[in-house]
């Protein structure tokens, strides 16, 4: 496992040496510098997890090192401070961005736990780094998050479909972000500067439905006290998405048929048809086939709609993915409420990974939403996550371990270590015949972890 970095900032060089071997003893890697300018100067090159800088120093003090660093980097920065410099350390954390301070001479107890927090802190904000870097440079698609393979493969389809015209029909659980696909094919298309009109067949009682699509002219019908234009004339030369689509009344399935047949439309209580140059994205939660059998969809319309049919998968079949959306979840969501919120912690996302999603992807948004709102800080932590999501998680097995993604190999083989020897009992025979190693080599990973641990 790769030793933490900690860079010492001091004029005083009886306080660098003292604080370096302290934390060397714990097993952290040390640099120093004698003041802020100099500390400016080996940032990039030490590259430091966490700097511990003095307030007061000659040529640049601990406040301007810590404004400098927040334009070059993310660095944990910790103020070491006297009695009469608290408020303004106090300060630097609210207005500054420092992580905590210190008061001299350092207490260290205090300073142990402090740099344990800080560390994993500093792993959290480069963990969420890299989900950014990520997110640029191949998890978004369009409106679309995720690079599992099953979304690199919707992506190569909506790249392949969306320059032509043919319909397209979008089959998923609710929530799967079906609107997004019909969006992306829409914006990737060359209809893309005409309109996007999406209308919800599930969401409009039946005896509205027909003046929806169609439109009516004035005196149709009691209450048409004007002309209406229907939402495929709204569309026209654009991009109409009909979702929930299986739950048309049949009667007009059979109207709407008619129109992808002959491109026209006919307002209700109109005498002339209206041409329509319209492509048509459908959408669905239900298995089509079985919708049909059920005589819920008509058959002949289905073929005329499954030009291409582009399957989104739920949630739970591509967990990869959840890392990718809540970072560009929580970046969207910080942006919209103006909140102060950059991270989640390790534990609050092991929460999410383990979570079923029956929601899919619009209750991940809502959670994270709810959690933005809520949070004071910058980092989501377990606390601000709905009650329900961590009622459900699984009770922990004594057969199991469960470790986040990303530990270091050395680590999950300790873990692994003891744990297996705390099954046996303690019997290092036994121990060494489930992992398959020999007696010896455990003897040996047995010793060097006591001798890591008397070191700290």
């Amino acid at each position: 496992m790769a030793k933490p970095k900690v860079m010492i900032v001091d004029d005083e060089a009886s306080s660098r040496q003292g604080l370096s071997e302290l934390l060397r003893a714990w097993g952290y890697e040390t640099s120093a510098a004698v003041d802020g300018m100099e500390a400016l100067s080996l940032v990039q090159q030490a590259k430091p997890d966490i700097i511990i800088t003095d307030v007061i120093m000659p040529r640049l003090d601990g406040f301007g090192l810590l404004r400098e660093l927040r334009d070059i980097t993310e660095t944990v920065v910790i103020i070491l401070t006297g009695q009469g410099n608290i408020e303004m350390a106090v300060r630097a954390i609210q207005e500054e961005g420092a992580f905590y301070y210190l008061e001299k001479p350092v207490d260290p107890v205090k300073l142990k736990v402090v740099l344990s927090k800080a560390v994993d802190y500093s792993s959290t904000r480069r963990e969420n780094r890299s989900l950014r870097r990520q997110l640029v440079e191949y998890g978004v698609f369009g409106r679309l998050v995720g690079s599992s393979q099953v979304m690199r493969e919707v992506y190569t389809l909506i790249e392949q479909v969306a320059p032509s015209s043919a319909s397209v029909l979008v089959t998923g659980e609710s929530g799967t972000g079906k609107e997004m696909i019909a969006r992306t094919i829409h914006e990737l298309s060359p209809r893309k500067s005409a309109p996007f009109v999406a209308i919800n067949c599930s969401a409009i009682p039946e005896t509205l439905m027909e003046s929806e699509l169609f439109g009516h002219e004035k005196g149709s019908f009691t209450g048409a006290a004007e002309r209406r234009i229907g939402c495929f004339e709204l569309a026209h030369t654009g991009t109409l998405l009909l979702d929930e689509i299986a739950e048309m009344p049949p009667l007009l399935q059979a109207k709407l048929l008619r129109v992808l047949e002959e491109r026209q439309v006919r307002r209700l209580g109109a005498i002339k048809e209206v041409p329509v140059d319209v492509r048509l994205i459908a959408a669905t939660n239900k298995d089509p086939m079985e919708a049909v059998r059920k005589g819920e969809f008509r058959e002949d319309l289905l073929y005329r709609l499954n030009v291409i049919t582009i399957n989104l998968p739920p949630l739970r079949n591509r967990l990869e993915d959840i890392a990718l959306l809540v970072q560009y979840l929580i970046d969207e969501l910080s942006r919209k409420h103006n909140r102060p919120v950059k991270l989640i912690s390790h534990e609050a996302m092991q929460v999410l990974m383990r979570y079923s999603w029956p929601g899919n992807v619009r209750e991940l948004r809502n959670v994270i939403e709810r959690a933005v709102i809520i949070c004071e800080g910058e980092q989501i932590e377990k606390r601000h996550l709905p009650p329900n999501l961590i009622d459900k998680e699984p009770k922990r097995s004594s057969e199991m371990i469960m470790l986040p993604i990303g530990t270091p190999l050395e680590e999950v083989e300790r873990q692994v270590i003891l744990n297996t020897l705390l099954k046996t009992d303690n019997n290092k025979t036994r121990t060494a015949e489930i992992l398959q190693i020999s007696l010896k080599t455990l003897h040996n990973k047995l010793k060097a972890y006591k001798e890591a641990k008397e070191r700290v």
